[in-house]
């Protein structure tokens, strides 16, 4: 089984930071009650406000989604 290790890219110096790495983000949907599921593996950040996050074109909430990347050397 594959335990995949991952940061949560909650403030806006970890959003800065993965951006200016060109990491690569992935969206990851909240809904209260259910598991969270992975909504796009989106990319590199374009953008972003305390409101809202762009990635590969598509505009993200940062209250109804989750951002994430991958620790080095955590490859499929």
């Amino acid at each position: 089984m594959n335990n995949t290790t991952y940061k949560v890219l909650k403030t806006d110096a970890d959003l800065f930071a993965a951006a200016l790495c060109e990491a690569n983000v992935y969206v990851v949907q909240l809904v209260k009650g259910k598991p969270h599921v992975i909504a796009d593996y989106a990319g590199p950040i374009q953008r972003w406000t305390p409101e809202e996050v762009l990635l590969a074109g598509m505009v993200y909430n940062r209250r109804e989604y989750e951002f994430r990347v991958r620790l080095s050397g955590e490859e499929d």
